[in-house]
C-alpha cells in the first residue's frame, strides 16, 4: 500500500532523514519506534506532504505522491492524527469532526461516518456540543482519532497516541487501534512507547538519528536484546 524509497528530508540545511525506506502492506499495523528526535514525525510529515523530500520517493497504491499537496494526499486516502491532538480548541466536538470530513468524497458520507465515530467513542456523542478545549486529555485524543477517521482513510497514521495519557486510557486507545485494523483500515503507528507498539503491530521499524537501524516482525523485535536494552530498559 505504501512504499517509502530512500527518503532524505531536510529542514533548511539541516538533514533529518537519511535514505529511509519503509513499506506497508494493506491490512497491516506497522510501528515506527524510536526516541524523541529520531525523525519519526518528520517521516510522517514527509509522507503526508507537509514536508517535501530532498531525495527519494513516496508511493501510495502504486502512485507516486511525494510531489502532491497535503490535501491531495488526504483525498487519496491517507489520514494523519498528529502528536498532541492539534484540535480546533474553540470549535465544538461536532465541528472538529466535520472538519475532518472536508474532502469531497468524505463530505457526502459525513453523517454516516459521524455515527460510526460516535459509536466508537460514545463519550464524544455525550459532549457533541462542548468546545474542544473543555475536554480531558483522553477525550481530546479520542476526538483527534475521530477527526482523522472522518476523511474515510485507507491508511491512517497515528503520531504518539499515548503521550500524556494514563495507563488505562493508553490500553483503551491501543485496543481501538486494533479494532480499526479489523474494520479494514491499514495503520502506521508512530510511538515512543516501544513495548505497547510492538505488542499490537505486525512489523516494526526502529529509527535512530534519522536512519532505519532495525526492522522486522514485532515478535522477533520484542525478543531482541538490543531493543529490550535500548528501548525497554530490560
Amino acid at each position: 500500500m505504501l512504499q517509502v524509497n530512500q527518503i532524505d528530508t531536510r529542514y533548511g540545511k539541516i538533514q533529518a532523514l537519511w535514505e529511509v525506506c519503509l513499506r506497508i502492506e494493506e491490512g497491516e499495523i506497522v510501528a515506527l519506534v524510536g526516541a524523541n528526535g529520531a525523525g519519526k514525525t518528520t517521516l510522517l510529515n514527509t509522507v503526508c506532504g507537509v514536508l517535501r523530500p530532498a531525495a527519494g520517493s513516496v508511493e501510495f497504491l502504486g502512485k507516486r505522491i511525494d510531489g502532491l499537496s497535503a490535501h491531495a494526499i488526504v483525498d487519496l486516502g491517507i489520514s494523519q492524527v498528529p502528536e498532541g491532538s492539534k484540535l480546533f480548541p474553540d470549535m465544538s466536538v461536532r465541528e472538529n469532526l466535520e472538519m475532518g470530513a472536508y474532502p469531497h468524497h468524505a463530505w457526502k458520507e459525513k453523517q454516516q461516518t459521524l455515527k460510526q465515530v460516535f459509536d466508537l467513542f460514545p463519550r464524544l456523542k455525550e459532549r457533541e456540543r462542548q468546545l474542544a478545549r473543555t475536554l480531558s486529555g483522553g477525550e481530546r485524543q479520542m476526538l483527534a482519532i475521530g477527526r482523522g477517521l472522518m476523511s474515510k482513510p485507507r491508511l491512517c497514521m497515528f503520531d504518539e497516541l499515548s503521550y500524556g495519557l494514563a495507563p488505562l486510557l493508553v490500553a483503551e486507545i491501543f485496543g481501538i487501534i486494533r479494532g480499526l485494523r479489523d474494520q479494514g483500515i491499514t495503520i502506521l503507528l508512530i510511538e515512543q512507547n516501544v513495548k505497547h507498539s510492538l505488542e499490537i503491530a505486525d512489523r516494526a521499524y526502529v529509527l535512530e538519528n534519522g536512519h532505519v537501524c532495525l526492522e522486522g516482525d514485532c515478535a522477533e523485535l520484542l525478543q531482541s536484546d538490543y531493543v529490550r536494552k535500548a528501548y525497554m530498559g530490560l
